[in-house]
């Protein structure tokens, strides 16, 4: 059922509806609801479906796009390389694990090394 989209309600807050969450009042969690300390994220060198090219991938990430988006700029300009963040991942180009390792434990997060 959750396939379908919904054309018609008579719900008077549809359309306040949060589009991601698809809650009112939104229960997505904002910027300053993020606390470093009380997150693990998990950092894998990625080579699979790449054309042999290494890809830094942090992935298990709490959902807020936001915050994310902007980490994903930083690290970019930190490992002076491209990257993108999409399905609640950053990627970036290269194998730069020990960089982003130090960098994301000033900022607070709790890291751990994946895969070999």
């Amino acid at each position: 059922m959750s396939d379908y989209e919904i054309v018609y309600s008579d719900d008077p807050n549809f359309k306040k509806r949060c589009s991601k969450c698809g809650k009112f009042p939104c229960g997505c969690p904002k910027s300053s609801d993020l606390t470093p300390s009380s997150h693990t994220l998990k950092i894998r060198l990625e080579k699979n479906g790449r054309g042999g090219k290494s890809v830094t991938v942090i992935f298990e990430l709490p959902m807020n796009d936001a915050y994310f988006k902007d980490l994903e700029k930083k690290l970019k300009a930190l490992c002076g390389t491209g990257g993108s963040f999409k399905n609640n991942m950053i990627e970036i180009q290269g194998d730069h694990r020990e960089k982003i390792k130090i960098f994301l434990e000033k900022l607070g997060f709790k890291i751990k090394l994946a895969g070999g």
